[in-house]
């Protein structure tokens, strides 16, 4: 969709957002594992031996440092039983505001991850899906540009690499 930024004055077209369909973990398991698993649009459990994973879906927004409009995620988190409880009990309520403690549960191909990046993740029902803040202590180049920004080219090639894969 093509309008005229309040930033700039020019023409601009939106970007599309860059979504993951499920957590990492979903997209590593096998047939057989996936029958011990649960996915919607919105909401994510795995169960393994005596041990079951939550996620939830979210949006992060990374800023784009020479540009009027920022590159939005569709994302996944992790989270414990009991936020994820909550979430659910109250994925209804309009007025329902908290933050949770999450794992970031989707990995960035420009990026390398031996672990999983700690996030507050933010829910108010009245805006829609919660966004999800990384840690600023977490030493990790991705946390670095989530808080320093990212330059246009760099998000155009995320987008380019997304909407016109390699064949």
């Amino acid at each position: 969709m093509k309008y005229i930024c309040k930033c700039c004055g020019k023409e601009q077209e939106d970007w599309p957002a860059l979504a993951y369909s499920s957590p990492s973990l979903y997209m590593d398991l096998s047939e057989e594992e996936l029958k011990n698993a649960e996915l919607t649009s919105d909401l994510c459990t795995i169960t393994h031996s005596s041990e079951t994973y939550y996620f939830i879906r979210a949006v992060m927004v990374q800023e784009v440092n020479d540009n009027c409009q920022n590159l939005e995620y569709g994302v996944w988190v992790s989270l414990s039983e009991k936020s994820f409880n909550e979430y659910v009990d109250n994925y209804n309520n309009q007025t329902f505001e908290t933050t949770y403690f999450g794992w970031l549960e989707n990995y960035f191909p420009d990026y390398e991850f031996e672990n999983s990046i700690p996030t507050n993740v933010v829910v108010d029902n009245t805006i829609g899906r919660p966004f999800i803040y990384p840690h600023q202590s977490c030493n990790h180049l991705f946390v670095e540009d989530f808080y320093n920004g990212i330059p246009k080219e760099e998000a155009e090639r995320r987008i380019n690499r997304i909407l016109k894969p390699q064949q």
